[in-house]
């Protein structure tokens, strides 16, 4: 009698920016005949998350099927939703056109990202659009494309979402009424040259701003302050991000926001076969503070998470990559951008590139993060390493 050696089997939930690079990093790490990569998604195309103020204005995108990038790779695609995850069994939950059903795992990252956070708002679920999503872009685009010359619309969120989202409809639709609502003031946490650059977009592009306003509620037809009512034919609500409730309902550790805490190498604190990362993952990033919920905080923890497990199923060294920022990129429709150059922990600096120039930068950036995903070692050569007999599955005896 002698036992068998299996593959490990690592389960990838959600194919974001995030999950879709780890597995695809991952693939070219280790040998096929070692481990099993399997990747969980409710949808067989990548969604290019960035772009989706461009989706909701009618711009059309690239499709990018999952099995043209992953082909060759030995990533397997599973199509459906995760609806349940028992981390002490090792099991995950994928419900699909032919039901639910249960997958097994050794080692899981955790990528299902983070969806609109509406803030508790009265009416907000009901009456106003997110943009967080393709399915919510192609409801809005369905929506704008029906309105009346003439018709309001509000954008509600003066981060960097919304300030894209308010420009490219102002750019697209000229013949709407367009406005955004911010909490604070326009622009305040760029540098003065990048706020001044701001401001005078949106007067170019003849949107209104309504700075420090709060909103009380949204309704059908107009939005709530406490100056008053703002008319809004659509509302788009792009106030932040709120993680995927799942994590919570597991007994993962998770902080505050409903993130899973990790160590440095993207492992959960509390269960060392669960790997959590992009929007989903607490992470410490430079100043001790929390990396914001963004592509460019997302990418660089799966190549760490990818490059761990990799390490510890090969006994080889744990590698360290270092989150940090550089500049923060905002199109301002299809011909103005702003790229705002920042610290290590994301504070403004007085260098910031505009107009054409930063468009054309912040495309470049856009097209680059959808070329990383299906180049998740950036096009530099790999070898697969055998996973030690000491990490792999040992399955039942055999003769």
């Amino acid at each position: 009698m002698r036992q068998t050696i299996q593959q490990h089997r690592v389960v990838v939930i959600g194919a974001g920016y995030t999950g879709a690079t780890a597995a695809g990093r991952l693939a070219r790490r280790l040998r096929g005949e070692d481990v099993s990569i399997t990747l969980v998604n409710a949808e067989a195309d990548f969604v290019e998350r960035v772009r989706m103020h461009q989706l909701a204005v009618g711009q059309p995108l690239r499709p990018r099927p999952f099995d043209e990038m992953f082909a060759g790779t030995g990533v397997e695609l599973r199509l459906g939703r995760v609806t349940g995850i028992d981390v002490d069994r090792r099991t995950v939950t994928v419900t699909g056109a032919d039901g639910a059903s249960d997958l097994e795992y050794d080692t899981l990252v955790y990528a299902l990202g983070s969806a609109w956070n509406t803030q508790g708002v009265p009416g907000t679920t009901e009456h106003a659009h997110e943009i967080a999503g393709r399915d919510g872009a192609l409801r809005l685009r369905d929506r704008l494309a029906a309105l009346a010359p003439g018709s309001p619309v509000t954008v509600v969120g003066g981060g960097l979402t919304g300030v894209e989202a308010a420009t490219e409809l102002a750019e697209t639709r000229p013949d709407l009424d367009v406005s955004l609502i911010a909490r604070a003031g326009l622009g305040d946490w760029l540098s003065p040259k990048g706020a001044r650059h701001l401001q005078k977009v949106f007067s170019n592009l003849r949107i209104t701003t309504h700075e420090h306003t709060t909103i009380l509620a949204v309704h059908a037809d107009r939005v709530t302050t406490p100056q008053g009512d703002i008319p809004a034919a659509v509302t788009i609500w792009t106030t932040g991000f709120a993680v995927h409730p799942i994590a919570r309902a597991t007994t993962l550790e998770t902080g505050d926001t409903g993130q899973i805490t990790v160590d440095a190498t993207m492992r959960s604190l509390s269960h060392p076969d669960v790997y959590a990362i992009g929007d989903a993952a607490l992470v410490t990033g430079p100043g001790d503070k929390p990396l914001r919920m963004s592509c460019a905080s997302g990418v660089p923890t799966a190549w760490q998470a990818a490059d761990a497990i990799a390490a510890r199923l090969t006994d080889s060294k744990l590698p360290t990559i270092s989150a940090r920022y550089f500049n923060q990129c905002i199109s301002l429709g299809r011909k103005e951008g702003l790229i705002q150059y920042v610290t290590a922990d994301d504070r403004a600096v007085d260098a910031a590139l505009t107009g054409r120039l930063a468009a054309l930068y912040k495309e470049l950036v856009c097209k680059g993060a959808a070329w990383g995903v299906a180049n998740p070692t950036l096009g530099l050569p790999t070898r697969r390493r055998r996973v030690t007999a000491e990490r792999a599955r040992v399955g039942v005896p055999a003769a």
